[in-house]
């Protein structure tokens, strides 16, 4: 086994090394950025208002799920332990400065994001079943109509299943049983238990019950998070300023978390940054689009601008929160690392037990509601490669993991997972800087025809390409 784990380390150091998909990652979140002209910048608050406001799409006629359940899916998804343990660890490693380069992939990850969500809804297709299915398994064949495409897909599909199961499932559920463990004393045998039987009542609903559940706590848990953040920070308020000032610096220089030498050059910083970016947010990926694809919406665009905003709450509010708690309260010198670094700054800020407690039962939302989002993720390429068939015992197993993960040890699923998640960004990445130009234009073309998405009201008219 640890010959296993070494390997997969040296694997992950190319797949997320300086040559790879770092530059790749941040190149194509760039490159859209210019071809979409800041889209991610221009439109956030109209994409905001169409996803948390209007909800609905009253001309949509095809989907199988509202854009906000669709938007909630996603989040379940990419607000979990990234958001906890993912920054505690970025920062061990990296030193304050990851934080940094968190945002920096946050903020070109929106265009990546808005894309591959635009390509999930203009390619997608209905299956046996009468649901829609979409995303980089279909329209990376689909966009680019040679074999090219075709490899491209079944390669997105294929890490995709495999990274279901570990970033999705296994580490999910190993973190929660290891918190409340931890924190409360729960066995994580009781853990591993309760989180499978709730796991196969929601996922035997499919995608619509997974929507509904998302709908309802999504939103709760993410407030509950932030507010406990928004107390630590008023504490510590004198500390915000050099927080930023030492985030700043770091960047570009690298100090460890521990005062060693780990973190203490540039490439730690920003390598560890922009693969716990990744984790946590998702962007460029391409796993959102496969819940874009779901969306009852009118047009490719709008749903686009809806998922883009799942980056924005993901990591500019919901990882800087918690990067400041840590920074600000000097947790990030304590030592500890990951979750346990996040628990520390925020039992430091609300004193007592609170702090733990509140850490814990964030961990338990954010990694449950992730195990639901990938769960969709994950059948959804099982469709693809073998079709609806595969789709009752691939929920079957998924459920079955999620007790084991919560009762293994797991450094060997994280560095795998770490190496998945990069596999499957990689096919993805090379699609949307292949499809860039048709993304841009099309967008353009549509967001020329309904000036009043900036302006004014989102009302949907009988034509599905205009609003009034």
């Amino acid at each position: 086994m640890d010959s296993v784990n070494d390997f997969l380390v040296e694997v992950g150091g190319v797949v997320w090394g300086p040559y790879l998909l770092i530059p790749l990652l941040l190149g194509t979140g760039l490159v859209l950025t210019v071809r979409l002209k800041g889209i991610q910048f221009r439109k956030l608050w109209p994409a905001l208002r169409l996803g948390l406001i209007t909800r609905h799409d009253p001309g949509a006629t095809e989907g199988d799920i509202s854009q906000y359940q669709a938007l909630t899916t996603a989040l379940a998804a990419t607000v979990g332990v990234g958001n906890i343990a993912g920054v505690g660890t970025a920062i061990y490693f990296g030193g304050p400065g990851a934080l940094f380069w968190m945002w920096v992939t946050g903020l070109v990850g929106m265009a990546s994001k808005y894309s591959e969500a635009f390509l999930g809804v203009k390619y997608r297709t209905t299956d046996a079943k009468g649901e829609q299915s979409g995303g980089p398994q279909y329209y990376l064949a689909r966009a680019i109509p040679n074999k090219a495409g075709l490899v491209l897909s079944l390669l997105f599909a294929v890490f995709a299943v495999l990274a279901s199961f570990g970033i999705g499932n296994m580490t999910q559920a190993n973190t929660v049983a290891t918190q409340l463990d931890g924190t409360f004393g729960v066995p994580t045998w009781l853990s591993g238990i309760v989180m499978t039987v709730l796991a196969a009542a929601v996922l035997l609903g499919g995608i619509k019950s997974i929507g509904r559940v998302t709908a309802g706590f999504v939103p709760a848990m993410i407030l509950l998070y932030v507010g406990a953040g928004i107390i630590v920070l008023a504490v510590n308020f004198m500390q915000i300023p050099d927080a930023f000032a030492l985030i700043f610096t770091d960047a570009f220089t690298g100090t460890a978390a521990t005062g060693g030498f780990i973190g203490s050059v540039f490439m730690i910083a920003l390598r560890y940054g922009v693969a716990r970016g990744i984790f946590s947010n998702e962007s460029g990926m391409g796993s959102a689009a496969i819940a874009a694809a779901a969306a009852q919406t009118t047009h490719p665009v709008r749903q686009g601008l809806v998922s883009m905003t799942q980056t924005f709450i993901d990591t500019i509010i919901v990882v800087t929160f918690t990067g400041l708690v840590i920074i600000t309260t000097g947790a990030w010198e304590s030592g500890e690392q990951g979750a346990a670094m996040t628990s520390a700054g925020f039992a430091d800020g609300l004193g007592g037990d609170w702090g733990h407690w509140i850490v814990a039962i964030s961990v338990v939302f954010f990694a449950f509601s992730t195990i639901l989002g990938w769960s969709y993720y994950g059948e959804r390429c099982v469709e693809r490669l073998v079709g609806r068939r595969g789709v009752v015992p691939y929920r079957a197993i998924f459920v079955v993991v999620v007790f084991i993960g919560a009762t293994t040890q797991l450094e060997v699923v994280w560095n795998f997972s770490d190496v998945m998640n990069g596999l499957m960004a990689l096919p993805n990445l090379i699609g949307l800087l292949v499809l860039s130009g048709l993304i841009a234009r099309e967008t353009k073309a549509y967001l020329d025809r309904d000036p009043y998405l900036l302006n004014g009201p989102v009302v949907a008219t009988d034509d599905p390409d205009t609003v009034k």
